[in-house]
């Protein structure tokens, strides 16, 4: 078992080094990208139908319509997603468009919507919208910022992915202007 755990890993690395999309500390985000391909839905608990709304399924499409609300954390007020999750936007997207994928999108995945994505509590509706993924998937934006969990975040509130970078920029919680905190 241990053999087939550093043989993913390894395996993980050399396909992201060949890309070139880790970060200097891609050692912490391979083994974090390991740990989220074992659990397909890190961030989010499921509803009553077994499957968490605005989270991808076992067939990597999402449940239902996401929602986004005003949470509270340490850092202040954030954007959340299911369950008071934070949600994060990532300085490498360019033009509304997202940049992380494949092992990236392992650890920060992308939040995931069934047609136009609901404004809860704070959250500015004429600020939100959507893109298609590479991979035909519908994300949800926020002033044109793609949005994202991280496999770290394990409960609501949590905001370990704020002011860090990994995956070749930086990664920030975002406010309800639609800005990075801090």
């Amino acid at each position: 078992m241990r053999k087939l755990l550093h043989a993913g890993v390894l395996a993980l690395s050399l396909s992201v080094a060949g890309c070139g999309s880790a970060s200097e500390g891609g050692a912490a985000d391979l083994v974090a990208a390991d740990q989220a391909h074992a659990s397909l839905t890190p961030y989010a608990t499921p509803t009553e139908s077994g499957t968490p709304s605005g989270s991808p399924t076992e067939s990597g499409m999402p449940s239902g319509r996401a929602m986004v609300e005003l949470g509270d954390t340490k850092i202040g007020k954030v954007l959340v997603g299911e369950e008071g999750r934070t949600l994060y936007l990532f300085k490498k997207d360019k033009d509304g468009k997202s940049s992380c994928s494949d092992a990236c999108a392992m650890v920060w995945p992308p939040y995931l919507t069934e047609g136009k994505p609901e404004a809860g509590n704070g959250v500015k509706a004429d600020l939100l919208d959507t893109i298609k993924r590479e991979d035909g998937k519908t994300q949800v934006t926020y002033n044109h910022h793609p949005l994202y969990y991280y496999v770290k975040d394990k409960k609501a509130g949590d905001t370990t992915g704020n002011d860090i970078e990994s995956f070749g920029a930086e990664w920030y919680a975002v406010t309800a202007e639609g800005k990075k905190v801090g």
